[in-house]
């Protein structure tokens, strides 16, 4: 847990995705003058109520590299032993005495405490009482409705990555494990690396995507498959396969961050491998288009 004797701005929310809306509440600790921490859950309140993850959006490595990149410390409580605390006991037995938050911030729909009984205005309350700095966030828009990681899941679940990067202020991302395959794809000219996504973790619409990979810092244009390899038989369970433009070192057992960046086609079952060898071809050109229109491979 941390404390800073200097004082200590506390952002307060779900965060499950940090998008654009979750960074303007991050963002404000900044307006207090001392140290920013965000306060986060070690799972998702959802998934310790209801027993079903809503679909991570962002990995853990992915979420402390952002945080760092924010000069914002994470700090990591246990949802599970908080869950029944009153909002007045989360305050005053969490926050103040645990965290010694000084100054807090949250958005204008945040809910704290047991049944989720205590909300903005209380907390406004409370740190009028105390004599805590808070800043409220108001909601963030696009296209008129406020931003919120249950939009950006269903666009990704519906293949919308562009409008879902919109949202997140960043490109839709992961760097899980890349295990070994077959080798199909050396045999084709187009070596692939495989990532299967974790049970927590959102799987995008099955398609065919303009991304990028980032290896050692560098980025290069790549496309990924989302799906069950229907050209391959005997190929049925989901992944993530990623062929990388001006790449073929070995990258087993490395995670490695793939960034989506635009749906370009659907997955398709192709009559042989000669048909997929061409249309990995034309799909390798794509993304190196998007990624220099989008300005990410210059």
């Amino acid at each position: 847990m941390v404390k800073n004797n200097g004082g200590l701005a506390v952002a307060l929310g779900t965060f499950d995705g940090f998008h654009l809306g979750h960074k303007m509440v991050v963002d404000k600790t900044k307006l207090s003058g001392v140290e920013s921490a965000v306060l986060l859950f070690d799972e998702h309140p959802q998934k310790v109520l209801s027993h079903k993850s809503p679909g991570e959006l962002i990995t853990r490595s992915e979420r402390d590299k952002l945080l760092e990149n924010w000069n914002v410390t994470p700090i990591t409580i246990s949802f599970s032993e908080i869950m029944s605390l009153s909002y007045e006991d989360f305050f005053y037995k969490i926050l103040l005495e645990k965290v010694g938050a000084t100054a807090l911030s949250c958005g204008f729909n945040y809910r704290f405490g047991a049944k989720a009984g205590g909300n903005a205005e209380n907390l406004k309350a409370l740190c009028q009482k105390e004599n805590i700095e808070l800043f409220v966030s108001e909601a963030v828009e696009y296209k008129g409705e406020p931003v919120s990681s249950t939009r950006i899941r269903n666009l990704i679940k519906q293949g919308d990555i562009e409008s879902a990067n919109a949202m997140l202020g960043r490109e839709f991302s992961y760097d899980f494990l890349v295990v070994h395959g077959d080798a199909r794809g050396r045999t084709i000219d187009s070596p692939t690396i495989n990532q299967f996504f974790t049970e927590d973790f959102i799987v995008p619409q099955y398609g065919v995507y303009a991304s990028y990979s980032v290896i050692d810092g560098k980025k290069y244009p790549s496309v990924t498959n989302v799906g069950v390899r229907p050209t391959i038989e005997g190929y049925s369970k989901e992944r993530s396969e990623t062929n990388i433009v001006g790449f073929n070192g070995d990258l087993y057992d490395k995670n490695i961050s793939v960034h989506l960046l635009k749906k370009i086609r659907e997955e398709m079952k192709f009559n042989n491998l000669d048909e997929l060898r061409n249309q990995i071809a034309k799909d390798r050109e794509t993304s190196k288009i998007i990624s220099k229109e989008k300005g990410v491979i210059l």
